[in-house]
């Protein structure tokens, strides 16, 4: 046991360093607990990082307690010009899981020679929070993700045009907010620098950047998302290879489709067509009551798609169609801001 009675200055001044840095690893626990319960609403990471705070608290023993008034702290209150500039929650995560990862290596130094488990338990934690600010970060992101999908109803898929960038730029100014990107021709190389791109333009503008079919390049542009249809890879193996911090979005227009996408986790479902439309014009229209009767029962976001303009989606919201994806009313557009403004005006009616 350690008695600070019968220890020597430098042994004093150990205490107070091992004392002074459990507060800042239990303080920047605290706000990571905090978060994963009010901000992400996860239990299982609340639990483990409470647990954390709880294993240290144990150690927190008396004489470290003790040793705090044994050489004044010249530098306490010292800021930096960084802790004014977190911004964001993940600047948050951020320096709070530094702020924990840092303490305990100095916890885990200087307590090595006077309390061997202290120090083993400094490590063990510190690693685990290594995986844990991965975890907390990706989580974040598909919140704010799913906050996209839920908050806003213009869901815009584009076509092959020159001044595709342009276009894109023009309905994010009016604030359209997911943007579906589908590849049609050109290399995987010219696609590739496309994406990212259109991939900047969206992260400016706060909007999410989904990618159609293509997994590859929707890792390697850091697409918020993915769209897949029933032809293409399923959605497990697009979980596995995408994690869990990307969106993954169907395509279903049956009750088994739709069934199997809810069952395996999928985060939106498009449905359609509605009406005839020239991307599709192979697919047979699925009939209002239809739609009506497939998404009953959905309690994720769901766009309705095929055919849709602006002199029919006041129809849509008549029958309860809050969310709508459309291709060429923009694309087609000569004034796509334009239209893409009215359009959002149209939508935000209430029925």
């Amino acid at each position: 046991m350690l008695n600070p009675n019968t220890a020597n200055a430098e042994d004093l001044r150990i205490y107070q360093i091992i004392d002074a840095n459990l507060d800042r690893a239990r303080e920047g626990l605290r706000v990571l607990e905090d978060w994963a319960r009010f901000g992400l609403c996860e239990e299982k990471y609340v639990i483990r990082i409470k647990n954390f705070r709880q294993i240290l608290g144990k150690k927190h023993l008396d004489v470290y307690k003790q040793s705090r008034n044994h050489i004044e702290d010249k530098c306490k209150g010292l800021t930096h010009q960084e802790q004014v500039n977190r911004k964001t929650s993940e600047q948050i995560i951020n320096s709070n899981s530094a702020r924990v990862q840092e303490a305990l290596r100095v916890i885990e130094e200087f307590s090595r020679l006077h309390n061997h488990e202290l120090s083993k338990i400094a490590s063990e934690i510190r690693y685990e929070i290594y995986t844990l600010e991965i975890d907390l970060l990706s989580l974040n992101k598909r919140k704010k993700s799913e906050a996209i999908l839920k908050d806003n109803d213009l869901y815009v898929i584009t076509d092959q045009k020159e001044n595709l960038l342009e276009i894109i730029e023009d309905i994010l100014i009016a604030g359209v907010r997911i943007i579906q990107h589908r590849f049609k021709t050109g290399t995987d190389k010219d696609n590739l620098e496309e994406a990212l791109q259109i991939k900047n333009l969206c992260k400016r503008y706060n909007s999410l950047f989904i990618v159609n079919d293509r997994i590859d390049i929707a890792l390697a542009s850091n697409a918020d998302g993915i769209h897949l249809g029933q032809d293409d890879l399923d959605l497990k193996t697009a979980r596995k290879l995408l994690g869990y911090s990307k969106i993954i979005g169907i395509s279903a227009n049956n009750e088994i489709d739709i069934s199997n996408a809810l069952k395996d986790g999928c985060d939106y479902i498009g449905i359609g067509p509605v009406f005839k439309t020239s991307t599709k014009k192979a697919k047979k229209t699925i009939s209002i009551e239809k739609i009506k009767t497939l998404t009953k029962d959905i309690n994720i976001p769901w766009f309705v798609i095929g055919g849709i303009k602006l002199n029919n989606i006041l129809h849509l919201k008549r029958n309860g169609f809050k969310k709508v994806a459309l291709v060429s009313q923009l694309m087609n557009s000569k004034d796509p801001k334009e239209d893409a403004i009215m359009i959002l005006k149209d939508l935000s009616h209430a029925n």
